[in-house]
């Protein structure tokens, strides 16, 4: 039997009740300290805030805020989406992401974007994976942090995948 078999993976919403869950994965996950406003944008994304559990152990999450445009258009911000280095390459971050995108699309959001550090080969090509662009590049975005800047990743949703 391969490694994996018989593991599953679910996912939970983010609530006032395991919302440490989300703080203790962002401490392990990423060099950024996040501040309330994060968590409270957080837990109003309701469904785009998921926890991920590998056989019953929280190994990863997306966090998600709901912006409104000028034109009364919502899009998705992706503010952190992030596995457990153990747990990477078993799917998790794809079934967090696709949630996210299946969301997107039974709501008629037509509008996903996230900011990722230049340096992060693998969360670029992750996401390109996903029909992600590149669409901007921001210098001096992070401030405590090496490189500082960082590009702005875009997937608009409905439109047709250009093959590659």
């Amino acid at each position: 039997m391969g490694a994996g078999r018989g593991i599953s993976i679910s996912l939970d919403g983010v609530r006032d009740k395991n919302v440490m869950q989300l703080k203790k994965l962002n401490t392990a996950l990423f060099p950024v300290r996040y501040n309330d406003k994060y968590y409270a944008d957080a837990l109003a994304s309701g469904e785009f805030t998921k926890l991920a559990y590998y056989s019953d152990i929280c190994v990863g999450s997306i966090a998600c805020r709901l912006e409104k445009k000028e034109c009364g258009a919502v899009r998705v911000y992706i503010m952190t989406l992030g596995v457990l280095a153990p747990y990477r390459g078993l799917g998790i971050g794809t079934k967090l992401l696709n949630h996210v995108l299946d969301l997107c699309s039974k709501q008629n959001i037509a509008e996903i974007y996230l900011h990722v550090q230049t340096n992060n080969e693998d969360a670029i090509n992750f996401y390109k994976k996903f029909g992600f662009e590149i669409t901007d590049t921001i210098h001096n975005y992070y401030t405590n942090i090496t490189p500082p800047d960082c590009y702005v990743l875009t997937k608009y949703i409905g439109q047709p995948q250009s093959k590659k």
